[in-house]
């Protein structure tokens, strides 16, 4: 745990930030990059695709749109900060298709992603980058409240899962997959009617906003 510094060096900052990828490779990422924070796509094409055709997620959870944070809030957002690690987790194609087969290696692959961003915003936080956000993969709805009767959030209770359930990269309008093909890494689009055979691989990601 550091003291919070507002006047931390560029070389601090710089060291912390290369130490957050690092982490995030070692609890299981399979890339991880920093990316500046004005560089980071936002789109509201991308929550479009939430509800054109409607997905499974839409409205269901607090951290699902229509409920969660619009990408113009993000935008604005984003305008105070410079600083994200990107990272991203490869999984097997047939985990990623909607399959009752592979449901519970599904929800383990989502839950992984949730607990590196989790992480990393947890270190930064007590790194004293108090104001450090993390966002994740898939609905929390399904990955952590799958078994249960409705999301807790939206009945203005205690969110089951609080300190690692966060809004997707794409429920707040992050293009993923431009974001992704940017850092030169492989990313596949996987809808409902592929075949898992017909992809090379699956890819789930997440992002820590730090500074």
């Amino acid at each position: 745990m550091k003291k919070v510094n507002i006047s931390s060096s560029e070389a601090e900052l710089t060291r912390d930030l290369e130490r957050y990828r690092e982490k995030a490779l070692a609890l299981g990422a399979t890339n991880a990059c920093l990316v500046r924070a004005s560089q980071i796509p936002v789109d509201e094409a991308v929550v479009l695709k939430c509800q054109i055709p409607r997905c499974f997620g839409f409205g269901v959870s607090a951290n699902c749109p229509p409920h969660t944070l619009k990408p113009e809030e993000l935008r604005q957002h984003l305008k105070k900060y410079s600083w994200a690690v990107f990272f991203s987790m490869d999984v097997p194609p047939e985990v990623i298709v909607r399959d009752k087969a592979t449901i519970k290696e599904r929800v383990s692959a989502y839950q992984d992603i949730s607990k590196i961003a989790s992480a990393l915003e947890s270190l930064a936080f007590y790194d004293g980058y108090y104001l450090a956000f993390a966002l994740g993969a898939g609905s929390c709805r399904h990955t952590f409240c799958g078994k249960e009767e409705g999301c807790l959030a939206l009945q203005g209770k205690k969110c089951r899962f609080a300190l690692i359930a966060r809004p997707s990269m794409e429920a707040v309008g992050i293009d993923v997959f431009q974001l992704a093909a940017r850092q030169g890494w492989e990313i596949y689009p996987i809808g409902s009617s592929i075949k898992a055979d017909n992809v090379p691989k699956g890819v789930l990601a997440g992002i820590v906003i730090i500074k």
